[in-house]
């Protein structure tokens, strides 16, 4: 039987990447970002479309946009006729929960054929972790020759996640920090994201805190200064500038504008210093996925979540 394969791709711009590379097959682009906003753990389902569409239509997309660009290819695809299916996807939280729900998308399709994982993150002699997008063409063309065949395990492993991030309880992610899988940087997701809950001591995300400590350490000229200093130190969680500076509108009480420079005000002190708790300022509806940011707080010391009291 002849070879034919379909690439699952984290976004628009690795679609000519791989022709370059000569990988000419069939390719689905994945154009979400479930890290954000209400989600429903059944992708096919008419809830799902509903909470997502209520949630985009914030960042003025349209029901028929996110139908036709997402939804359709996701929903249309004969997963069976494929001999393989190859995901690609980054090490990050953001590209991590989207192959969770393409994972658990493809069980539920009751497949015999093997899926594989090209996924970047270190590079042996460099500095920094690398998105597939920052690869040279060589690089890329050997993660793709090193790609990982997902067990049995790991899929049900990414259900498990899937169905866990729709749920309204993420204290259990705790559970699934040190579990063996193919995914090398799942640990380092699970982490990132207890993080995004607010801290016990200050009632804000560790990226939150992070930012801050930029404005107090760098010299910062503006916000979209600041949010290039946020997009390069921002860590697992692969953000885009859409979602940082949203975060960087809601810190807008921490900080202010002196000599063209932004600098912590008397509240940004205050919480960069965890002296007092910014939570009832802070607190507004963010979901994730199925759980309220703020009906749960996260304990740096001992890296876990529990309900707010």
């Amino acid at each position: 039987m002849e070879d034919k394969i379909l690439h699952i791709v984290n976004g628009d711009s690795l679609v000519s990447r791989l022709h370059t590379l000569g990988i000419n097959d069939d390719q689905l682009v994945w154009r979400e970002m479930l890290c954000e906003g209400k989600t429903v753990f059944h992708l096919d389902s008419e809830e799902f479309k509903t909470a997502r569409v209520s949630y985009l239509e914030k960042f003025s997309a349209t029901e028929k946009t996110y139908v036709d660009s997402f939804l359709t290819p996701l929903l249309e695809t004969a997963y069976n006729t494929y001999t393989s299916i190859v995901l690609w996807f980054e090490y990050d939280l953001f590209c991590h929960i989207n192959m969770m729900a393409a994972l658990s998308h493809l069980k539920k399709q009751k497949l015999d054929t093997p899926i594989y994982l090209v996924c970047s993150g270190w590079i042996e002699h460099e500095a920094n972790l690398k998105g597939l997008g920052e690869l040279t063409d060589k690089q890329l063309q050997q993660h793709y020759d090193d790609k990982i065949l997902l067990t049995n395990d790991d899929i049900m492993l990414a259900n498990e996640l899937w169905r866990l991030y729709c749920a309204d309880d993420h204290t259990y992610f705790k559970e699934f920090v040190t579990d063996s899988s193919s995914f090398p940087y799942l640990s380092n997701c699970i982490s990132a994201h207890l993080k995004r809950f607010p801290d016990i001591t200050n009632g804000l995300s560790r990226l939150e805190t992070n930012i801050l400590n930029i404005i107090h350490k760098e010299k910062v000229n503006d916000v979209h200064h600041l949010t290039g200093y946020a997009l390069q130190y921002q860590g697992f969680y692969g953000f885009g500038d859409l979602q940082i500076k949203k975060i960087i509108d809601k810190l807008a009480i921490f900080f202010e504008t002196q000599n063209e420079q932004l600098v912590l005000n008397r509240k940004g002190h205050l919480a960069l210093e965890s002296i007092r708790s910014f939570y009832e300022e802070v607190s507004d509806g963010t979901t994730f996925g199925g759980c309220k940011k703020y009906e749960f707080c996260y304990h740096p010391s001992l890296q876990i979540l529990t309900k707010h009291e």
